[in-house]
């Protein structure tokens, strides 16, 4: 994020937002990084049914928790948020794991 000034040194709104928008495309990148896990997941488990692993889940959300936690951001809308990014892997799990 080169050139992107760190949020305490912002000054002005277009200083905000053009760090909002760096930020925003390197999340994109790591999603897609994500996703390619996804991808591999799919390919290396036996079955189907292995896709949906609810204590694997939990335990996602629970780090990612108390990674909020310790970053000092809000735990809950973490949680809401990789719940919803946690259901989004599976569905994609699940695609690549039909067109294999």
């Amino acid at each position: 994020m080169q050139d992107i000034l760190d949020p305490e040194a912002c000054t002005t709104m277009a200083e905000v937002r053009a760090g909002v928008d760096a930020v925003d495309r390197a999340l994109v990148a790591l999603l897609a990084r994500r996703f390619g896990y996804m991808d591999a997941a799919a390919r290396i488990k036996p079955e189907r049914g292995q896709v949906r692993d609810e204590a694997r889940k939990a335990q996602v959300i629970a780090n990612a928790r108390a990674h909020a936690e310790a970053a000092g951001i809000p735990e809950t809308s973490v949680a809401e948020i990789w719940e919803l990014l946690i259901e989004a892997s599976i569905a994609y799990e699940l695609e690549a794991f039909d067109r294999r």
